[in-house]
C-alpha cells in the first residue's frame, strides 16, 4: 500500500503523523531502495578514499586520522542530502525551512522532540542508573569523614573532566560527528525517500535499519586484516554489532517518523553512546553483564 502524503503540509505539521506531508515529487520504490543502498555504500567507501583514491600518506596520529574521517563523513552527508533533495524535487518548494522540514530539521515542537525520546530511552538504562546510584552513595559514605574542603576539589575535577573530553577526538566522534552524520544520512535522507517510494511506515521502520547495519560490515575487514583478529572472533564481534545496530535502527526510525524531527534520533543516539549497552546484571550476581566498557 502507498502511504498518503496529501493530508498534511509542511506549514501545518501534526505531531501525530508529522512525516505525512505533501512531497514535491514521488519516486519509484526501486529507485528509493537503490538510492538508500548507494548512500550507505558511499558513507563507508569515502572513509577509505584519502589513501586508496587520493593516495594521501597515512595519518601521523590517531587525531589526524579521525579528523580526516570527520571530513569524509561531512562530505558524504552533504552528498546524501543533495541527492535526496534532487530525487524528491525539493528545489520546487518555496523556502529553505520547507526543504529542511522534509529532512526533519525543524524548530517546532523542539522540546517534545528532545524530552520525550530522552525519557523513553532512559527506561532502557534503569538498571544502570540504580547500580551507579548505589556506587555513588557508597562512595559518598566512605569519603564523608574526610569531606572537609572537597567541594572545590570535586568542582575542579568536573571541569577537568569536561575539558579532557572536549579535547578528546574520540569523544567528538562518539558524541557529535557519528550521531549527527549517521542520523542525517540513514534517517533524515533515507526515510523520506522510502516514504515517497510508497513504502508503509511499519515496513520502513523494520527495513531501513538494514542499510545502517550493513554500513558496519567494514569493521570486519578492519578487525580481521588490520588488527589481526581470528576469523571467528571478528565474525562474532561484527555479527553482534550488526544485530544491535538493527534493533537500535528500529527504535530511532520509529522516533524520527513519530516526531518528524531529526533531533529525536540524534538525542537517543548520543545518549546510548554515552551509556553503552544496558546493564543486565549487577556485579554481585552471577549473570552476564553486558555493560560496554
Amino acid at each position: 500500500m502507498v502511504s498518503s502524503y496529501s493530508s498534511l503540509t509542511l506549514e501545518e505539521p501534526r505531531i501525530r503523523d508529522p512525516l505525512a506531508m505533501e512531497a514535491a515529487a514521488r519516486v519509484s520504490g526501486s529507485v528509493a531502495v537503490a538510492a538508500c543502498a548507494a548512500m550507505a555504500f558511499f558513507y563507508v567507501a569515502i572513509l577509505y578514499s584519502p589513501t586508496l583514491i587520493l593516495r594521501l600518506p597515512p595519518p601521523a596520529s590517531q587525531d589526524s586520522f579521525m579528523i580526516r574521517r570527520f571530513a569524509c563523513a561531512a562530505v558524504s552527508s552533504a552528498a546524501s542530502v543533495l541527492a535526496c533533495v534532487l530525487l524528491l524535487g525539493l528545489g520546487k518548494l518555496d523556502d529553505l525551512p520547507s526543504i529542511l522540514g522534509v529532512l526533519g530539521i525543524r524548530r517546532d515542537h523542539l522540546w517534545q522532540a528532545v524530552t520525550f525520546p530522552l525519557l523513553l530511552t532512559s527506561l532502557l538504562y534503569a538498571g544502570s542508573f540504580v547500580s551507579r546510584s548505589w556506587k555513588l552513595i557508597s562512595a559518598s559514605k566512605e569519603s564523608s569523614e574526610n569531606s572537609y574542603g572537597e567541594d572545590g576539589i570535586c568542582g575542579q575535577g568536573c571541569m577537568d573532566w569536561v575539558c579532557a573530553y572536549a579535547r578528546n577526538v574520540m569523544a567528538w566522534r562518539n558524541y557529535v560527528v557519528a550521531p549527527f552524520t549517521e542520523e542525517l544520512v540513514f534517517r533524515a535522507c533515507m526515510i523520506p525517500l522510502l516514504l515517497c517510494g510508497g513504502f508503509r511506515t511499519s515496513s520502513i521502520i523494520f527495513f531501513s535499519p538494514v542499510f545502517f547495519s550493513l554500513a558496519h560490515l567494514n569493521h570486519f575487514l578492519e578487525l580481521y586484516y588490520q588488527q589481526r583478529y581470528r576469523f571467528m572472533k571478528a565474525f562474532l564481534i561484527v555479527g553482534f554489532q550488526l544485530g544491535y545496530t538493527v534493533i537500535f535502527g528500529w527504535y530511532v526510525s520509529f522516533l524520527f517518523i513519530r516526531t518528524g524531527n531529526l533531533i529525536s534520533p540524534i538525542v537517543a543516539h548520543v545518549f546510548c553512546n554515552v551509556m553503552g549497552l544496558p546493564l543486565l546484571s549487577s556485579p554481585r550476581t552471577k549473570g552476564l553483564s553486558t555493560q560496554l566498557k
